[in-house]
């Protein structure tokens, strides 16, 4: 896992029968300042940017820390994600985002006895 920031968010990682669901704590970010991709390598990279719209018209800031904020963060997938079903969602300060995994059903289902002439 990669990180650009010092201060990258805290992340929670559930397994269940469906698959994986990622939940990464994004205070104050909206879906628009959030991408959710699955780059070559199949890792889910994470990307935040923050800009602030509004500048403080009462003085000159010394140090700002808090008004940008960008962070990424990397996670490799197993080979059994089911890419084009990932769903993301940001609600209440927390992106989620929801990674299916192929059934082992699905999986046998693929198997093909190839007859012999």
């Amino acid at each position: 896992v990669a990180n650009n920031n010092k201060s990258a968010p805290a992340i929670n990682i559930q397994q269940n029968e469906n698959g994986f669901v990622v939940e990464v704590a994004a205070p104050g970010m909206t879906k628009e300042d959030c991408n959710v991709s699955v780059d070559e390598d199949n890792n889910l990279v994470l990307n935040f940017e923050k800009k602030s719209e509004s500048e403080d018209k009462k003085g000159t800031y010394l140090r700002r820390e808090f008004s940008y904020t960008q962070f990424t963060r990397r996670m490799v997938l197993p080979d059994n994600i089911e890419n084009e079903k990932i769903a993301a969602k940001v609600e209440n300060g927390v992106l989620t985002v929801e990674i299916p995994t192929i059934k082992e059903e699905e999986k046998v289902s693929k198997a093909k006895q190839i007859e012999i002439q």
